[in-house]
């Protein structure tokens, strides 16, 4: 019974190192992931940012008389206040 015992607890010691050292293979790939992803999130942030701001700019452009319309009728109303 004690050979057994102490088989089981060579197996289980042999298993938790495996575990260990799988985990820690994993967290240091996870950490490399994270760093490479962060450079290509900010190239994709800064790509986004450029299109709403020309998104914004033909919307402005194409919409100016009716935008310079709205901003006059607010402007009266508030200095008829």
């Amino acid at each position: 019974m004690e050979k057994r015992m102490e088989a089981g607890r060579m197996a289980w010691e042999r298993w938790n190192e495996r575990f260990r050292a799988d985990l820690l293979r994993w967290a240091a790939a996870c950490r490399t992931r994270l760093v490479q992803a962060k450079g290509q999130g900010t190239t994709e942030y800064a790509i986004l940012v450029g299109v709403l701001v020309v998104i914004a700019i033909l919307a402005i452009t194409v919409f100016r008389p009716k935008l310079q319309e709205l901003w006059d009728a607010i402007a009266s109303g508030i200095n008829g206040l």
